[in-house]
């Protein structure tokens, strides 16, 4: 089992399940838009494309952001928010 899942686990306030969910839903979020709107990600088609626009493509860094949030943040604010409340 994971860091959020046994925080979850010990912790059931809602705080701890927002935290715990932000990263994913963001993620999913981003995929969704991506998926949605795939004319957004030139990456696709990149013909006469520069490194940067190619670079900042604003689906894959929502997903990005979900994914590092989910990952590094998370656990780290559900220790803390666990040691906080109990």
């Amino acid at each position: 089992m994971n860091v959020i899942a046994s925080s979850l686990a010990r912790t059931t306030t809602w705080r701890a399940r927002a935290i715990g969910v932000l990263g994913p839903v963001t993620a999913t979020a981003g995929f969704l838009w991506a998926v949605v709107q795939p004319d957004r990600i030139t990456l696709l088609h990149p013909h006469g494309q520069g490194f940067w626009w190619l670079f900042v493509e604003p689906p894959l860094w929502v997903v990005l952001v979900g994914v590092l949030f989910a990952w590094r943040i998370a656990p780290g604010l559900l220790e803390d928010l666990d040691a906080a409340e109990g």
